[in-house]
């Protein structure tokens, strides 16, 4: 079953929840289709650590664990250290030293060099005497009890259907995680976008819109482009 939110009023909260449906994971509500994964992420563990929205946080990790290989790790790294909040870059290094295996968020770790920080406000220490730590953040710069974060994969969409469903999660899996992907996704909705403006809603160097963009042209231009390609799954 899904979870529904808590409701808000103001647009932003609503906002969210749309982007966390439309990147997989299993809210009440209705989707933001193609929503920018590496932003809502970002927002998402806001809404988590500084907000105390632990139903986020638990499914945030979640989708974390099943899908971070398909991660833009560049783009989330850059996004993680404009981050002002020490709780936020503390959950950040915390995740890339539960992922290691996955070194290109290592940089993460890097984001935050304080004490651990308690997820709870009030009894984390009680709770992990009780309960001992989450194994996903044991040792980690931040202390989670276990229990506090549920774990459930029919929280989140499997890497199949979320491909199905998300444009540039689907790119992704057939070009790597890469500024091209996500650039390649941004002419799939507007073939006729200028470079400059294809490397501002990518968020990627004009260099890498300028290549993806004339070969993009040329894929238009030729049979596979013509009878659909890359569009379909």
């Amino acid at each position: 079953m899904a979870f529904s939110r808590s409701s808000d009023s103001s647009r932003s909260a609503e906002g969210l929840t749309a982007r966390l449906i439309g990147i997989g994971m299993n809210f009440a509500g209705d989707a933001e289709t193609d929503a920018e994964i590496e932003p809502t992420l970002v927002q998402a563990s806001i809404a988590g650590v500084d907000q105390d929205d632990l139903r986020v946080l638990a499914v945030l990790t979640t989708w974390l664990g099943v899908h971070h290989a398909r991660i833009n790790a560049d783009r989330l790294v850059r996004l993680v250290g404009a981050q002002a909040s020490a709780r936020v870059r503390a959950y950040w290094a915390s995740v890339a030293q539960w992922l290691a295996k996955d070194r290109r968020l290592a940089r993460l770790v890097a984001g935050y060099s304080g004490d651990a920080i308690d997820l709870l406000a009030v009894g984390t220490a009680f709770q992990i005497g009780r309960k001992g730590e989450d194994e996903r953040f044991s040792g980690s710069p931040l202390r989670v009890p276990a229990g506090t974060l549920r774990d459930r994969p029919a929280d989140v969409l499997t890497p199949t259907e979320l491909a199905e469903r998300h444009r540039t999660y689907r790119n992704r899996v057939l070009m790597g995680p890469t500024w091209r992907a996500d650039a390649w996704t941004v002419l799939e909705k507007a073939p006729d976008l200028s470079v400059a403006e294809v490397a501002r809603r990518a968020g990627c160097s004009f260099a890498t819109a300028w290549q993806v963009a004339q070969d993009f042209r040329l894929w238009r231009e030729s049979a596979g482009g013509r009878e659909g390609g890359l569009t379909r799954w």
